[in-house]
């Protein structure tokens, strides 16, 4: 089950959309680390307490509305003042 989990997510995030919030994603490729608010697992996933909206930059910048949470990720902003 796990196995078929990690190739929807890993398929998903080839097709660089949104994906609802996730708690565990995977290292985006040529990242060995984890975004901000994400816990690095030690394999090619990352981790968060916090379900946040995530999507890969694929090497460009987070459109309007999203913020660079490094590691090759943007995390859609929320509040006013597009902190949480």
């Amino acid at each position: 089950m796990r196995a078929v989990f990690t190739a929807v997510v890993l398929a998903s995030s080839a097709i660089a959309t949104p994906a609802l919030a996730q708690k565990e994603i995977p290292k985006a490729p040529g990242h060995d680390q984890c975004p901000m608010g994400y816990v690095n697992t030690l394999g090619t996933t990352c981790v968060s307490p916090i379900f946040y909206e995530v999507a890969p930059t694929d090497g460009e910048a987070c459109k309007e509305g999203w913020m660079n949470i490094g590691a090759g990720y943007c995390k859609k902003k929320k509040g006013p003042l597009g902190i949480l």
